[in-house]
C-alpha cells in the first residue's frame, strides 16, 4: 500500500510570501486599485508616492513570482517522492487557476492570477529539464529578448517606433466604470477589457519575460534547496545579497546618466524597461536573501514569522483585497477615490493589511489552509484515485 507522504512546509517562503502580500496590497491600495484616481497629491503625498513605489513597486510581485516558481517544483517533487507524474494535474491546477483569476476580474481589472495560470503552464515543459537548461532559459528572458529585439530595432531603423497592441482605449472603459458605473458595470469591464490590458501591458512592458524568468529562477533554488538552514545556503544569500548590491548599483548609476528622452524612441523605451527589470530584479534579491539571514540568524525571526499565517492564504489574501478595495475606492462602494489622498490610501492599506493579519491568524489557527486554498486544493484532486 502506497504511504502518503505530508511534506512539511517552509516557513521562512510563507514569511516571504507574506511579506509580499502586504506589499502588493499597499500599492495597490495607493493606486485604488489600477483606478489612478486621487486628489491632487500635496508635496508630502507625492513623496510618499514616490518611497513606496521606489522601496516597493516590482520588487514585490517579483517576490511572489520567484516564490511561485519554487512551489511549481515543491509540488512536483512531492509528487515524485509519492511515484506521481503531478505534470497533467498542474495543467488542471493553472486552469483552476484561470478561473480564480477571471473571479478576481470581476471586482480588479489589475488581475494577475490569469497571467500566472497561463504563464505557469509554460513551465511544465521544463519540469524534467536539466539545471543547465533552466540557467540557459532564465538567462535568456533575463536579458529581455523583446527589448533586445526594439533596442536593435530601433538603432537600424531610426524611426521605428515602440511596441503597441493597440489597447490603450479600453483604459477608458474601465476608468469609466469605476468612476461613474454600478458594481455590474466594473465587473463587465472588468470581463470584457482586464485580460487584454493585463497581457498587452505585460508585454509591452516586459512584465512576461520578467515573470517567466522568475519562475524558472524559483524553481532552479528549489531544486537547490535555497530556503533551507543548511551548510553553504546562509552563505549563497551573503553572496547574493553582494552580487545584488553591485547590479543594483551599476544600474542606478545607469538610470540616472542615460538621456532616455533624448535617444530613438524605440530604444529609449525598451532599455529603460531592461535597466528598471534588472534593478528591481536586484532589490527583490537583496530582499529575500536579506529576510531568509534574518529569519535564520537573528531574532527578527518571530517578527517574519508573524506573516507566515498572510503567506500561507495569499489567494484568499488577494481575493479579498481586490473585493474591499474596490468598495472602498470605486463608485460602486464608498466611492473614496475622490477624497482619500496618498496618505489617506497608505494608512487604509496598512489598516486592511493589519486586518487581514488578524483574519488570517484565526484561520490558520483552525485550518490547514485558507478557505479559497482549501476549493483549489479539493478542485485540484478531482478525478484522482
Amino acid at each position: 500500500m502506497e504511504q502518503s507522504v505530508k511534506p512539511k512546509r517552509i516557513n521562512v517562503v510563507d514569511g516571504l510570501r507574506g511579506f509580499a502580500v502586504v506589499g502588493i496590497i499597499i500599492i495597490h491600495f495607493l493606486e485604488h486599485l489600477n483606478f489612478y484616481s486621487f486628489p491632487e497629491p500635496t508635496a508630502f503625498d507625492q513623496g510618499l508616492w514616490d518611497t513606496v513605489f521606489y522601496i516597493g513597486a516590482n520588487k514585490m510581485y517579483a517576490i511572489f513570482a520567484l516564490l511561485f516558481g519554487l512551489s511549481c517544483y515543491i509540488q512536483h517533487h512531492n509528487a515524485e517522492k509519492r511515484g506521481e507524474d503531478y505534470r497533467l494535474r498542474f495543467a488542471w491546477r493553472m486552469v483552476l487557476l484561470f478561473g480564480w483569476g477571471m473571479l478576481d476580474l470581476v471586482f480588479f481589472n489589475g488581475d494577475i492570477l490569469c497571467t500566472y495560470a497561463v504563464l505557469g503552464l509554460l513551465l511544465i515543459p521544463l519540469v524534467k529539464a536539466s539545471d543547465k537548461v533552466l540557467l540557459a532559459v532564465a538567462a535568456i528572458l533575463f536579458l529581455q529578448p523583446i527589448e533586445m529585439y526594439y533596442i536593435v530595432k530601433g538603432l537600424m531603423v531610426p524611426d521605428a517606433m515602440p511596441m503597441d497592441l493597440g489597447y490603450a482605449h479600453l483604459w477608458g472603459v474601465c476608468h469609466e466604470a469605476c468612476a461613474n458605473g454600478s458594481f455590474l458595470d466594473v465587473a463587465k469591464a472588468g470581463l470584457t477589457t482586464g485580460l487584454p490590458i493585463n497581457f498587452g501591458w505585460a508585454i509591452e512592458h516586459g512584465r512576461l519575460t520578467q515573470t517567466l524568468m522568475l519562475f524558472v529562477v524559483g524553481m532552479l533554488m528549489g531544486r537547490k534547496r535555497l530556503f533551507f538552514n543548511e551548510a553553504g545556503k546562509l552563505l549563497f544569500w551573503k553572496k547574493a545579497m553582494v552580487g545584488s548590491l553591485v547590479m543594483f548599483a551599476a544600474t542606478q548609476v545607469l538610470l540616472l546618466v542615460i538621456p532616455f528622452d533624448g535617444l530613438v524612441p524605440c530604444v529609449g523605451k525598451s532599455l529603460d524597461i531592461q535597466l528598471n527589470a534588472w534593478r528591481n530584479f536586484a532589490m527583490m534579491i537583496f530582499y529575500v536573501g536579506g529576510i531568509t539571514l534574518l529569519y535564520y540568524t537573528t531574532n527578527v525571526r518571530k517578527a517574519i514569522s508573524r506573516l507566515e499565517c498572510i503567506g500561507k492564504m495569499s489567494l484568499t489574501d488577494y481575493l479579498l483585497q481586490s473585493i474591499i478595495g474596490g468598495f472602498l475606492f470605486y463608485n460602486w462602494g464608498l466611492g473614496l477615490h475622490t477624497v482619500s489622498s496618498h496618505r489617506i490610501s497608505f494608512v487604509l492599506g496598512i489598516l486592511f493589511c493589519i486586518c487581514l493579519y488578524y483574519f488570517c491568524r484565526f484561520w490558520t489557527g483552525r485550518f490547514r489552509r485558507g478557505p479559497l486554498e482549501e476549493l483549489w486544493a479539493r478542485a485540484t484532486q478531482i478525478g484522482r484515485h
